[in-house]
């Protein structure tokens, strides 16, 4: 397969988009990946936007904050958490679940079979959380190496996908994994620390996360 090159990064918008065109096979969401880029349709009519957003948003798993609250809630926690046993249902919930100011999802049917794609060959994870054996919440991501991010979450009872966050980075802590990529800051990846860093930065600690040895983390 032929190399895929992306512009420099220095060379992004003031909004972070660094190219625009191609498509998501998984040759170039991994080389995009690697480099510090990720893909961010902008509409259904519109070509393939990259993006590398400068600050950039991380939570660091040494940061993990667990406000007073969920705190009460995860000693009687109603749920339970699992990996990779549910991708395709996450991915869907992801997809459909309603959001607040959000008219429309950017998780476009192109995005969903790349996904897949890239599940299928063990570069994507799940994270699911059940109640009563009903999927209620849930995460996925993209994991290449050392190199993961968090795509999108969502939920359907209390507290259901910072559960599955806080678990995820558990997981990672066990893998001596420092951080994760969450690419933005929501309020929710806020609340449990996440918090933005230089785009300088955080390819500096992307590198370092590829000259680590090799785990495997699911």
């Amino acid at each position: 397969m032929p190399v895929i090159t992306f512009p420099p990064i220095d060379n992004a918008t003031k909004d972070g988009l660094v190219a625009v065109g191609g498509d998501l096979d998984i040759y170039t969401l991994v080389e995009a990946y690697n480099q510090g880029i990720f893909p961010w349709p902008i509409g259904e009519d519109y070509p393939m936007a990259w993006f590398s957003p400068d600050p950039r948003g991380i939570l660091e798993v040494a940061d993990l904050h667990v406000p007073k609250s969920l705190k009460k809630f995860l000693k009687n926690n109603p749920y339970t958490v699992t990996f990779n046993q549910a991708f395709s249902e996450v991915l869907w919930e992801c997809k459909e679940i309603k959001r607040p100011h959000q008219d429309s999802t950017w998780i476009t049917d192109e995005i969903m079979d790349s996904f897949t794609q890239l599940y299928c060959h063990h570069l994507a994870y799940s994270v699911e959380t059940w109640h009563n054996h009903e999927l209620v919440g849930g995460l996925y991501g993209f994991i290449s190496g050392n190199i993961i991010s968090g795509e999108s979450m969502f939920h359907k009872a209390e507290n259901a996908s910072k559960i599955a966050l806080i678990f995820l980075l558990q997981h990672l802590e066990k893998h001596h994994i420092p951080f994760l990529d969450t690419q933005m800051i929501t309020p929710v990846v806020k609340s449990l620390g996440g918090k933005e860093i230089r785009r300088s930065e955080f390819i500096k600690r992307l590198n370092l996360l590829k000259k680590m040895p090799l785990r495997k983390i699911f």
